[in-house]
Protein backbone atom coordinates (compact mmCIF):
# COMPACT_ATOMS: atom_id res chain seq x y z
CA UNK A 1 0.00 0.00 0.00
CA UNK A 2 1.23 3.49 -0.80
CA UNK A 3 -0.22 4.91 2.42
CA UNK A 4 1.91 4.48 5.53
CA UNK A 5 0.31 3.42 8.84
CA UNK A 6 0.09 6.08 11.57
CA UNK A 7 3.36 6.54 13.45
CA UNK A 8 1.56 7.62 16.62
CA UNK A 9 -1.73 9.09 17.83
CA UNK A 10 -0.92 12.53 16.44
CA UNK A 11 -0.49 10.95 13.01
CA UNK A 12 -3.88 9.17 12.99
CA UNK A 13 -5.81 12.01 11.26
CA UNK A 14 -3.25 12.05 8.46
CA UNK A 15 -3.83 8.32 7.99
CA UNK A 16 -7.62 8.41 7.63
CA UNK A 17 -7.46 11.53 5.45
CA UNK A 18 -5.05 9.80 3.05
CA UNK A 19 -7.51 6.90 2.91
CA UNK A 20 -10.13 9.44 1.81
CA UNK A 21 -12.24 9.07 4.95
CA UNK A 22 -14.04 11.73 7.02
CA UNK A 23 -12.81 10.13 10.24
CA UNK A 24 -13.25 6.89 12.16
CA UNK A 25 -16.27 5.02 13.51
CA UNK A 26 -15.22 3.02 16.59
CA UNK A 27 -17.94 0.61 17.76
CA UNK A 28 -16.11 -0.50 20.91
CA UNK A 29 -15.43 2.42 23.26
CA UNK A 30 -16.33 2.50 26.94
CA UNK A 31 -17.46 5.43 29.06
CA UNK A 32 -18.80 4.34 32.45
CA UNK A 33 -19.92 6.00 35.67
CA UNK A 34 -16.86 7.19 37.55
CA UNK A 35 -16.96 4.62 40.35
CA UNK A 36 -17.61 1.79 37.90
CA UNK A 37 -14.73 2.93 35.69
CA UNK A 38 -12.46 3.10 38.73
CA UNK A 39 -13.26 -0.52 39.58
CA UNK A 40 -12.56 -1.61 36.00
CA UNK A 41 -9.14 0.09 36.11
CA UNK A 42 -8.46 -1.43 39.52
CA UNK A 43 -9.08 -4.85 37.96
CA UNK A 44 -6.57 -4.12 35.18
CA UNK A 45 -3.98 -3.08 37.76
CA UNK A 46 -3.97 -6.74 38.84
CA UNK A 47 -3.89 -8.05 35.27
CA UNK A 48 -0.73 -10.03 35.97
CA UNK A 49 -2.77 -12.12 38.39
CA UNK A 50 -5.86 -12.37 36.17
CA UNK A 51 -4.29 -12.79 32.75
CA UNK A 52 -0.63 -13.59 33.35
CA UNK A 53 0.35 -10.36 31.58
CA UNK A 54 0.58 -6.74 32.67
CA UNK A 55 -2.13 -4.43 31.32
CA UNK A 56 -1.13 -0.78 31.78
CA UNK A 57 -4.12 1.42 30.92
CA UNK A 58 -2.86 3.96 28.39
CA UNK A 59 -5.73 6.44 28.67
CA UNK A 60 -6.38 6.55 32.39
CA UNK A 61 -7.52 10.14 32.22
CA UNK A 62 -10.43 12.27 33.47
CA UNK A 63 -13.59 11.96 31.40
CA UNK A 64 -13.29 15.23 29.48
CA UNK A 65 -9.66 14.52 28.62
CA UNK A 66 -10.64 11.11 27.23
CA UNK A 67 -13.30 12.77 25.07
CA UNK A 68 -10.68 15.23 23.84
CA UNK A 69 -8.34 12.38 22.88
CA UNK A 70 -11.05 10.78 20.72
CA UNK A 71 -11.79 14.13 19.11
CA UNK A 72 -8.12 14.66 18.22
CA UNK A 73 -7.91 11.15 16.77
CA UNK A 74 -10.91 11.88 14.56
CA UNK A 75 -13.28 9.31 16.04
CA UNK A 76 -16.55 10.74 14.73
CA UNK A 77 -18.91 8.22 16.33
CA UNK A 78 -18.55 5.92 19.32
CA UNK A 79 -20.75 4.24 21.95
CA UNK A 80 -20.33 4.08 25.73
CA UNK A 81 -21.08 0.32 26.10
CA UNK A 82 -22.06 -0.09 29.76
CA UNK A 83 -22.32 -3.64 31.11
CA UNK A 84 -23.52 -5.05 34.45
CA UNK A 85 -21.87 -7.83 36.41
CA UNK A 86 -24.99 -8.59 38.46
CA UNK A 87 -28.73 -8.05 38.60
CA UNK A 88 -30.04 -4.60 39.50
CA UNK A 89 -27.35 -2.62 37.65
CA UNK A 90 -28.49 -2.45 34.03
CA UNK A 91 -31.37 0.00 34.34
CA UNK A 92 -29.33 2.68 36.13
CA UNK A 93 -26.38 2.14 33.79
CA UNK A 94 -28.80 2.83 30.94
CA UNK A 95 -29.98 6.01 32.63
CA UNK A 96 -26.40 7.19 33.09
CA UNK A 97 -25.50 6.40 29.48
CA UNK A 98 -28.59 8.23 28.23
CA UNK A 99 -27.60 11.33 30.18
CA UNK A 100 -23.97 11.09 29.04
CA UNK A 101 -24.97 11.02 25.36
CA UNK A 102 -27.22 14.08 25.70
CA UNK A 103 -25.57 17.06 24.04
CA UNK A 104 -22.70 14.95 22.68
CA UNK A 105 -23.50 14.31 19.02
CA UNK A 106 -20.58 11.92 18.47
CA UNK A 107 -21.83 9.55 21.18
CA UNK A 108 -24.01 6.64 20.05
CA UNK A 109 -26.61 6.27 22.79
CA UNK A 110 -25.90 2.92 24.44
CA UNK A 111 -27.69 0.52 26.77
CA UNK A 112 -27.33 -2.94 28.27
CA UNK A 113 -29.32 -5.70 29.95
CA UNK A 114 -29.08 -8.67 32.30
CA UNK A 115 -31.31 -11.75 32.68
CA UNK A 116 -33.58 -10.57 35.48
CA UNK A 117 -37.27 -9.84 36.06
CA UNK A 118 -38.32 -6.65 34.29
CA UNK A 119 -35.53 -6.78 31.72
CA UNK A 120 -37.90 -6.55 28.74
CA UNK A 121 -39.45 -3.40 30.23
CA UNK A 122 -36.24 -1.46 30.72
CA UNK A 123 -34.90 -2.56 27.32
CA UNK A 124 -38.10 -1.26 25.72
CA UNK A 125 -37.68 1.95 27.69
CA UNK A 126 -34.08 2.33 26.48
CA UNK A 127 -35.14 1.77 22.88
CA UNK A 128 -37.91 4.31 23.27
CA UNK A 129 -35.37 6.81 24.61
CA UNK A 130 -33.23 6.39 21.52
CA UNK A 131 -30.71 3.64 22.35
CA UNK A 132 -28.78 2.80 19.17
CA UNK A 133 -26.54 0.00 20.43
CA UNK A 134 -26.56 -2.49 23.29
CA UNK A 135 -23.63 -4.12 25.06
CA UNK A 136 -23.61 -7.64 26.50
CA UNK A 137 -20.62 -9.15 28.32
CA UNK A 138 -21.15 -12.88 28.71
CA UNK A 139 -17.95 -13.49 30.69
CA UNK A 140 -18.33 -10.61 33.16
CA UNK A 141 -22.08 -11.13 33.55
CA UNK A 142 -21.57 -14.90 33.89
CA UNK A 143 -24.91 -15.77 32.26
CA UNK A 144 -26.09 -17.86 29.36
CA UNK A 145 -27.33 -15.54 26.58
CA UNK A 146 -29.99 -18.18 25.87
CA UNK A 147 -31.55 -17.64 29.32
CA UNK A 148 -35.34 -17.68 28.96
CA UNK A 149 -35.61 -14.35 30.77
CA UNK A 150 -34.05 -12.77 27.68
CA UNK A 151 -36.37 -14.28 25.07
CA UNK A 152 -38.52 -11.16 24.70
CA UNK A 153 -35.42 -8.95 24.63
CA UNK A 154 -33.72 -10.86 21.82
CA UNK A 155 -36.98 -10.99 19.85
CA UNK A 156 -37.38 -7.22 20.18
CA UNK A 157 -33.77 -6.51 19.21
CA UNK A 158 -34.05 -8.81 16.22
CA UNK A 159 -37.20 -7.00 15.15
CA UNK A 160 -35.66 -3.54 15.51
CA UNK A 161 -32.29 -4.54 14.02
CA UNK A 162 -30.50 -2.74 16.85
CA UNK A 163 -26.79 -3.66 16.96
CA UNK A 164 -25.63 -5.62 20.02
CA UNK A 165 -21.91 -5.58 20.76
CA UNK A 166 -21.41 -8.89 22.57
CA UNK A 167 -18.26 -10.12 24.28
CA UNK A 168 -18.77 -13.85 23.94
CA UNK A 169 -15.36 -15.30 23.04
CA UNK A 170 -13.27 -17.01 25.70
CA UNK A 171 -10.50 -14.43 25.71
CA UNK A 172 -8.84 -13.06 27.66
CA UNK A 173 -10.61 -15.26 30.23
CA UNK A 174 -12.97 -18.13 29.60
CA UNK A 175 -16.32 -18.20 31.37
CA UNK A 176 -18.95 -20.85 31.87
CA UNK A 177 -20.99 -19.49 28.96
CA UNK A 178 -18.30 -18.08 26.63
CA UNK A 179 -17.36 -19.57 23.28
CA UNK A 180 -19.22 -20.14 20.03
CA UNK A 181 -21.76 -22.74 21.22
CA UNK A 182 -24.09 -20.37 23.12
CA UNK A 183 -23.98 -17.93 20.20
CA UNK A 184 -24.83 -20.66 17.72
CA UNK A 185 -27.82 -21.63 19.85
CA UNK A 186 -28.93 -18.01 20.15
CA UNK A 187 -28.67 -17.39 16.41
CA UNK A 188 -30.56 -20.56 15.58
CA UNK A 189 -33.49 -19.06 17.49
CA UNK A 190 -32.99 -15.44 16.36
CA UNK A 191 -31.12 -15.66 13.03
CA UNK A 192 -31.53 -11.99 12.12
CA UNK A 193 -29.99 -10.55 15.26
CA UNK A 194 -27.57 -7.72 14.45
CA UNK A 195 -24.74 -9.04 16.59
CA UNK A 196 -21.30 -7.46 16.66
CA UNK A 197 -18.92 -10.10 18.00
CA UNK A 198 -16.38 -8.25 20.15
CA UNK A 199 -12.66 -8.89 19.72
CA UNK A 200 -13.38 -10.95 16.59
CA UNK A 201 -14.36 -13.71 19.02
CA UNK A 202 -10.82 -14.25 20.32
CA UNK A 203 -9.42 -16.83 20.76
CA UNK A 204 -12.12 -18.77 18.87
CA UNK A 205 -11.54 -16.67 15.75
CA UNK A 206 -12.29 -19.45 13.29
CA UNK A 207 -15.62 -20.43 14.83
CA UNK A 208 -16.84 -16.83 14.95
CA UNK A 209 -15.75 -16.27 11.37
CA UNK A 210 -18.01 -19.23 10.60
CA UNK A 211 -20.96 -17.46 12.25
CA UNK A 212 -20.30 -14.22 10.37
CA UNK A 213 -20.23 -16.17 7.11
CA UNK A 214 -23.42 -18.05 7.94
CA UNK A 215 -25.65 -15.30 9.40
CA UNK A 216 -26.54 -12.21 7.41
CA UNK A 217 -26.41 -9.67 10.23
CA UNK A 218 -23.48 -10.98 12.28
CA UNK A 219 -20.53 -8.58 12.31
CA UNK A 220 -17.09 -8.83 13.93
CA UNK A 221 -15.26 -5.98 15.64
CA UNK A 222 -11.49 -5.57 15.58
CA UNK A 223 -11.05 -4.71 19.26
CA UNK A 224 -7.44 -5.55 20.22
CA UNK A 225 -7.26 -7.88 17.22
CA UNK A 226 -3.83 -8.44 15.64
CA UNK A 227 -2.07 -6.12 18.10
CA UNK A 228 1.30 -7.14 19.51
CA UNK A 229 -0.32 -7.60 22.93
CA UNK A 230 -2.99 -9.99 21.65
CA UNK A 231 -0.76 -11.87 19.24
CA UNK A 232 1.45 -12.88 22.19
CA UNK A 233 -1.52 -14.30 24.09
CA UNK A 234 -4.07 -15.37 21.44
CA UNK A 235 -2.49 -15.40 17.97
CA UNK A 236 -4.57 -15.38 14.80
CA UNK A 237 -3.79 -18.01 12.17
CA UNK A 238 -2.55 -16.17 9.04
CA UNK A 239 -4.21 -18.90 6.96
CA UNK A 240 -7.56 -17.29 7.85
CA UNK A 241 -6.66 -13.86 6.45
CA UNK A 242 -8.47 -14.56 3.15
CA UNK A 243 -11.65 -15.04 5.17
CA UNK A 244 -11.16 -11.58 6.68
CA UNK A 245 -10.84 -10.19 3.19
CA UNK A 246 -14.02 -11.94 2.05
CA UNK A 247 -15.92 -10.59 5.07
CA UNK A 248 -14.87 -7.00 4.34
CA UNK A 249 -18.42 -5.63 4.66
CA UNK A 250 -18.98 -7.26 8.08
CA UNK A 251 -15.89 -6.20 10.02
CA UNK A 252 -16.01 -2.97 12.02
CA UNK A 253 -13.39 -0.99 13.88
CA UNK A 254 -13.28 -1.49 17.63
CA UNK A 255 -10.54 -0.42 20.05
CA UNK A 256 -11.58 -0.85 23.73
CA UNK A 257 -10.53 2.75 24.40
CA UNK A 258 -9.65 3.87 27.05
CA UNK A 259 -8.55 0.66 28.79
CA UNK A 260 -5.99 -0.52 26.26
CA UNK A 261 -2.35 -1.34 27.07
CA UNK A 262 -0.90 0.54 24.07
CA UNK A 263 -1.60 3.75 22.10
CA UNK A 264 -4.74 3.94 19.95
CA UNK A 265 -2.58 4.23 16.82
CA UNK A 266 -1.26 0.72 17.38
CA UNK A 267 -4.71 -0.77 16.69
CA UNK A 268 -4.66 0.91 13.29
CA UNK A 269 -1.08 -0.19 12.68
CA UNK A 270 -2.10 -3.77 13.46
CA UNK A 271 -4.96 -3.68 10.95
CA UNK A 272 -2.77 -2.02 8.32
CA UNK A 273 -0.10 -4.71 8.52
CA UNK A 274 -2.67 -7.42 7.75
CA UNK A 275 -2.08 -6.18 4.20
CA UNK A 276 -5.69 -6.63 3.11
CA UNK A 277 -5.72 -3.47 1.02
CA UNK A 278 -6.93 0.11 1.24
CA UNK A 279 -10.52 -0.71 0.26
CA UNK A 280 -10.67 -3.17 3.16
CA UNK A 281 -9.34 -0.53 5.55
CA UNK A 282 -11.81 2.07 4.29
CA UNK A 283 -14.69 -0.35 4.85
CA UNK A 284 -13.56 -1.34 8.35
CA UNK A 285 -12.53 2.08 9.63
CA UNK A 286 -15.55 4.03 8.42
CA UNK A 287 -18.05 2.65 5.89
CA UNK A 288 -19.25 -0.46 7.74
CA UNK A 289 -19.74 1.32 11.05
CA UNK A 290 -21.41 4.27 9.32
CA UNK A 291 -23.83 1.88 7.58
CA UNK A 292 -24.53 -0.01 10.81
CA UNK A 293 -25.56 3.20 12.59
CA UNK A 294 -26.94 5.20 9.66
CA UNK A 295 -24.26 7.88 9.84
CA UNK A 296 -23.58 10.54 7.24
CA UNK A 297 -20.08 11.59 6.27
Amino acid sequence: MSIHPPADDADVPRYWRELGLPGLVDVHVHFLPERVQAKVWQYFEAAGTHYGADWPVTYRLPEEERLAVLDRLGVRAFPTLPYPHKAGMAAWLNEWSHAFAAGRPHVLRSATFFPEPGVADYVAEALGAGARVFKVHVQVGAFDPRDGLLDDVWARLEETGTPVVIHCGSGPLAGEHTGPEPMEGLLERYPRLQLVIAHLGMPEYREFLDLAERYERVHLDTTMFATDFTERLMPFDPADRPRLAALREKIVLGSDFPSIPYPYAHQLQALHRLDLGEDWLRAVLWHNGARLFGLEA
